[in-house]
């Protein structure tokens, strides 16, 4: 890890100590290119054969031209008519990152939590998450009719805003303050949740979320984070 702010440069001092029993830490993590080394939507994508189409209001997203929702929502669309049955095959084309399995077994042997908030999709999450053994999982939900994709979403919409508050309501769940929670992610929609944390971590990040972060990962290893939370 590199740090960004003074305030985070000795590790061991990031995070305050638990006090008395219960969960140490929570960690929350990002999916796509964070928790996994894939965008899920371009792997749905490849399948229908809109990838050039997703990746052209990916551009414009990233223009401005588009708010997340927006952007999410068009590119949805695209997938209409991908079959359901086909979302498990795609799901095995998900890579998880170095050194996740090492930062789970980890945070769970010292009492901790670790969750993941995307604004991916549940459908190739949940399978994940379950193996992974995450405590908690919350992401978009794609909608079906007929055992094919709609090309719309059914429910809330996980924009930054739903970050935080997902971060947020299992840290009171699992009795955590938010002085020892981490925020782990990549993308702009990742900025309000790792406000809210007590510690917050660029992870293969955009330059917005570098200069935002309190820590700055110097490789792409989910390990390095271990020694932040002094484990």
């Amino acid at each position: 890890m590199s740090t960004e702010r003074s305030a985070v440069a000795d590790p061991e001092a990031a995070l305050p100590p638990q006090a008395g029993r219960g969960v140490r830490f929570l960690a929350v993590l990002d999916a796509d290119s964070t928790l996994i080394e894939n965008e899920v939507i371009e792997l749905l994508a490849e399948e229908v054969g809109s990838l050039p189409e997703v990746a052209a209001i990916t551009e414009r997203a990233m223009r401005g031209d588009l708010d997340f929702a927006d952007s999410l929502r068009a590119r949805v669309a695209t997938l209409a008519g991908l079959p359901v049955d086909r979302i498990p095959v795609i799901a095995e084309r998900i890579r998880t990152t170095t050194g996740l399995e090492t930062l789970i077994g980890r945070l769970h042997a010292h009492g901790s939590r670790i969750g993941v908030v995307s604004g991916g999709f549940h459908e190739l999450l949940d399978p994940l998450a379950e193996a992974l053994g995450l405590d908690h999982v919350r992401a978009n939900r794609l909608e079906t009719a007929d055992g094919r994709l709609t090309g719309g979403l059914s429910g809330p919409i996980i924009d930054a805003a739903a970050k935080a508050a997902a971060l947020q309501e299992w840290a009171d769940e699992d009795g955590v303050p938010l002085a020892r929670t981490i925020a782990i992610g990549d993308g702009a929609n990742d900025l309000e949740m790792m406000a809210v944390a007590g510690l917050s971590v660029a992870f293969n990040a955009k330059p917005i979320v570098r200069r935002h972060a309190d820590v700055v990962a110097g490789r792409v290893d989910l390990a390095g984070v271990l020694p932040l939370l002094g484990l």
